[in-house]
C-alpha cells in the first residue's frame, strides 16, 4: 500500500482521526480514533511529516466519525526513548550510523513533547527514578530545549540539531555522572577539572563515530559557555555563543538545578529559572529569558504546591494564566492522603497557590497515570 502525505487540511482539531498516521518510515505515530487537541500540536506534528496509507486521491478519510480511543502514553514514549538512548550512548563505538539513530530518538522525544507538553514537563520532576540520572538528564534537557525552541519558531533543522546536542552533550562522562549522583560530599577540584573537559571530549567522541553535523557539534562544545566569559572550555563571550547553544545551556542548567541530587541543593522551578536566567538582577539574555519564563513559568507541570485551602497537590496543566494552573490535590489540610486526587482550578481564589514546595520523595502517593490518565500510563 502506498503512502500519501498529510497536511493541515486533513485534520480537524478536537475530532477523532479517521485513519492511522505514520512517519516516513511507516512507523505508527497516531492510531485511528485518537484526537489532536490543539492547532499548535497539529502544526508541530505536520511539520515532522505525517502520512496515511492510500493513494493521494483516496478520500476514504471523509467517512463518518469513528469511536475515540485513548491517546498514546507520553510517559511510555519518553521512558522508551531514554532506554534506547542509554544503549546507544554506552555503546557508541560499537554502533553503526550513530547520527541517524540519535536523530530517530530525538524525533520520538519531539513527538512525545508535542503530544502533551504538560506530561512531558511533569516527567522531568516526577519521573526522576527512571533509569540512570545521566541519560535521563539528557532527555529532560531535550524536552525543555524543544519547548523553548519551538515557541521561538526555530526551523526543523535547528530543532533537530538542538535536540541531538542535548542527547549527546555529556556522552564522554555518563558513567562518572551516575557515580557522582549518589555521593553526599562536594566534587573535588580534580573532578571539577575533569568536568570542564567533557564538552571537547564529547565532540571528539561524536566525530569519531561519524557525526559531522557542524551545528550539532558546535552546540555540544558550547553548552557550558556563558555571557560573562567564565564558562568552559573556551571562555567565549556573549557575542561568540550561538543562540541555539544558549538555549541548550539554559535548559541543561535548569534541569540540573531541579533534579534531586545528594551533593547539591535541589531548587524549586521558579528559583532554578531565576538562577539560570539572571545575573546581578538582570537577565543574561532578555529574549531567551522571556521565552523560558513564558514556556516554563513558576509552576510547570509536576510542581508540588500548597493551596489556599492548605491542601498539597501537584500541577498537571496550564491554566488561563501562568500563575493559575490546574492542580491535582493529593493531601488534605490535615496532612492525610486523599483516596483519589481532586482537581483544583487555582484561578478560583479559594484554591489559589500559596507556595511551591519541594518534593521530599514522600508526597507522591499516586502514579502519574492517576494524575494525567492514559497519557501517562506505564
Amino acid at each position: 500500500m502506498s503512502q500519501r502525505r498529510l497536511s493541515m487540511s486533513d485534520f480537524v482539531v478536537g475530532q477523532a482521526l479517521l485513519w492511522d498516521v505514520f512517519d516516513e518510515h511507516r512507523k505508527l505515530l497516531l492510531r485511528k480514533g485518537q484526537v489532536v487537541t490543539s492547532e499548535r500540536q497539529l502544526a508541530s506534528l505536520v511539520e515532522l511529516g505525517l502520512f496515511a496509507e492510500g493513494e493521494q486521491g483516496d478520500h476514504s478519510h471523509k467517512e463518518a466519525p469513528q469511536k475515540r480511543v485513548d491517546p498514546p502514553s507520553v510517559l511510555r514514549m519518553l521512558n522508551s526513548a531514554q532506554e534506547r538512548l542509554g544503549r546507544l550512548l554506552h555503546n557508541l563505538a560499537g554502533e553503526a550510523d550513530v547520527s541517524t539513530k540519535i536523530m530517530d530518538v530525538a524525533k520520538n522525544i519531539f513527538i512525545a513533547t508535542t503530544l502533551s507538553p504538560d506530561v512531558a514537563h511533569g516527567c522531568i520532576l516526577l519521573n526522576q527514578k527512571s533509569g540512570s540520572y545521566a541519560v535521563r538528564h539528557c532527555v529532560n534537557t531535550a524536552i525543555v530545549a524543544i519547548s523553548v525552541a519551538r515557541i521561538m519558531k526555530k526551523s526543523n533543522d535547528e530543532l533537530k540539531a538542538i535536540t541531538a546536542a542535548a542527547l549527546t552533550m555529556n556522552v564522554s562522562m555518563l558513567r562518572q555522572q551516575d557515580v557522582w549522583q549518589d555521593r553526599t560530599n562536594a566534587l573535588s577540584p580534580a573532578e571539577i577539572e575533569a568536568i570542564k573537559k567533557h564538552p571537547e571530549e564529547s565532540v571528539a567522541l561524536l566525530k569519531k563515530v561519524g557525526v559531522d553535523n557542524s551545528d550539532w557539534l558546535s552546540f555540544v562544545l558550547a553548552h557550558h559557555e556563558n555571557s560573562e566569559g567564565t564558562g568552559y572550555p573556551l571562555g567565549a563571550g556573549a557575542g561568540q555563543i550561538a543562540q541555539n547553544a544558549r538555549i541548550l545551556s539554559f535548559a541543561d542548567h535548569y534541569c540540573a538545578s531541579i533534579s534531586m541530587r545528594k551533593y547539591r541543593r535541589t531548587l524549586l522551578p521558579h528559583a532554578a529559572l531565576r538562577d539560570v536566567l539572571m545575573v546581578e538582577g538582570k537577565p543574561h539574555d532578555p529574549l531567551l529569558a522571556a521565552c523560558f519564563i513564558k514556556e516554563i513559568g513558576n509552576y510547570p507541570a509536576g510542581t508540588f504546591v500548597r493551596l489556599g485551602t492548605d491542601e498539597l497537590g501537584v500541577v498537571i496543566r496550564r491554566g488561563e494564566t501562568p500563575g493559575t494552573p490546574l492542580v491535582q490535590a493529593l493531601i488534605n489540610p490535615r496532612g492525610v492522603a486523599l483516596t483519589i486526587p481532586i482537581q483544583r482550578d487555582t484561578a478560583k481564589p479559594l484554591f489559589g497557590i500559596r507556595e511551591a514546595v519541594l518534593n521530599d520523595g514522600k508526597m507522591l502517593r499516586f502514579s502519574l497515570q492517576q494524575l494525567w490518565g492514559n497519557e501517562a500510563a506505564l
